[in-house]
């Protein structure tokens, strides 16, 4: 068994119409969901789970949820090349709201460009909820959009935070042609 918490409003996403998410969540799984609606904790019955790493992934699915993903995009957690990763804001700048704020801002972007942006140049997903920033990209991506978002974070500037992220991509692209 495995014990997880998120956030209470995000609850009847993580059950989804009817119960529908919950039930695609377990069938995938392999496991029951036991869900406290009023206190946001979720149980994990993995008891009966014949696949282990399917149970591991759906802990990520989860966290992805409860962290501002829709649950399409976190359930993409369940194939082997997608990763998962947060960074948490208190990290960079303490709990100050006004601090906090700003750096949500510098990740969004005027009208949400700055985050449409490195999805579209990454192939990834993000999620500005509360004090964190969550990732969904695939495996060979992630150091890529991580060092992105690390280096706004940071105070980069906009510009060059996507001529970094441009010429990795290019890299990446052009190392996996010639077949490193």
């Amino acid at each position: 068994m495995k014990y997880l918490r998120i956030p209470l409003e995000r609850i009847g996403v993580l059950i989804g119409p009817h119960g529908e998410t919950k039930k695609l969540l377990e069938s995938n799984a392999g496991v029951d969901l036991e869900v406290d609606s009023k206190l946001g904790e979720i149980i994990i019955d993995d008891r009966k789970a014949d696949n282990p790493v399917a149970t591991m992934k759906l802990e990520n699915v989860i966290k992805a949820i409860g962290r501002g993903f829709s649950p399409e995009n976190a359930m993409a957690l369940f194939h082997d090349d997608a990763d998962f990763f947060i960074f948490d804001l208190h990290e960079y700048v303490g709990k100050k709201e006004s601090h906090l704020r700003r750096l949500r801002s510098r990740i969004i972007g005027k009208e949400g460009k700055t985050r449409r942006v490195l999805e579209e140049l990454t192939n990834s997903h993000i999620s500005v909820y509360g004090h964190t920033i969550a990732v969904i990209a695939d495996l060979e991506d992630m150091p890529i959009i991580k060092k992105a978002i690390d280096m706004l974070l940071s105070g980069s500037k906009h510009a060059t935070v996507y001529r970094h992220v441009e010429s990795q991509m290019k890299a990446l692209r052009l190392q996996n042609r010639l077949g490193f």
